[in-house]
């Protein structure tokens, strides 16, 4: 099992926890990983944008000019695509971009991205995450004293003043235990679990 210090808020070692091999430990599956951030952004995407084909383009009923003796080349509609405010040639039209990972599948991905964090020495864990007050800069203290900058801070529970005081900071992003998704996982360059947070994840995904 892999092994790893816990901070307190102060920055200080504590203590050391031991991971799950089942959750921390796996072996890295690139592909499956590479899939679940292809199928977020995939399912993030509206596809509402929509342009009209020739056909759908008001006017050009009519002929421009004869077929020929004119000098022009012949010409059928204004609203070919080689005119102007003619129709778009493949225009886009609304469409559903998502796919179905099974669930297996997402849960080994998951695993992959936490263990690729725990092996690069990105995964800290803090004994626990409390702030008496909704205050930003005791928040960023918090994370210097841990030497962090950008940062998924995943809390056990809905912790009002903590998810508060991260909100205004564009390199940090609060989640709980049950919202944690591959893509965050690799997004942010650290991954800053509390004690019983590491737990549930553990409880949950082993």
């Amino acid at each position: 099992m892999a092994n790893v210090a816990v901070y307190n808020m102060e920055g200080k070692e504590v203590g050391s926890l031991e991971l799950n091999d089942a959750v921390f430990g796996v072996e890295v599956n690139e592909h499956l990983v590479h899939m679940a951030v292809l199928q977020q952004l995939a399912n993030n995407r509206q596809g509402t944008q929509k342009a009209k084909t020739r056909s759908e383009v008001r006017g050009g009923g009519r002929k421009p000019w004869r077929q020929k003796e004119t000098g022009h080349a012949r010409q059928g509609s204004t609203r070919a695509p080689q005119w102007t405010h003619g129709g778009v040639v493949f225009a886009p039209v609304p469409r559903d971009y998502s796919f179905k990972l099974n669930k297996k599948e997402k849960r080994a991905a998951l695993k992959s991205a936490l263990t690729s964090r725990v092996n690069e020495s990105k995964f800290i864990v803090l004994d626990e995450l409390k702030l008496d007050e909704i205050k930003t800069k005791k928040f960023v203290q918090v994370l210097n004293n841990l030497n962090v900058e950008k940062a998924l801070v995943v809390l056990n529970d809905m912790d009002t003043n903590v998810i508060k005081s991260a909100g205004n900071l564009p390199t940090v992003k609060t989640a709980q235990t049950n919202e944690i998704n591959v893509f965050d996982v690799l997004k942010y360059e650290t991954v800053v679990v509390t004690k019983d947070a590491v737990k549930t994840i553990e409880e949950v995904y082993a």
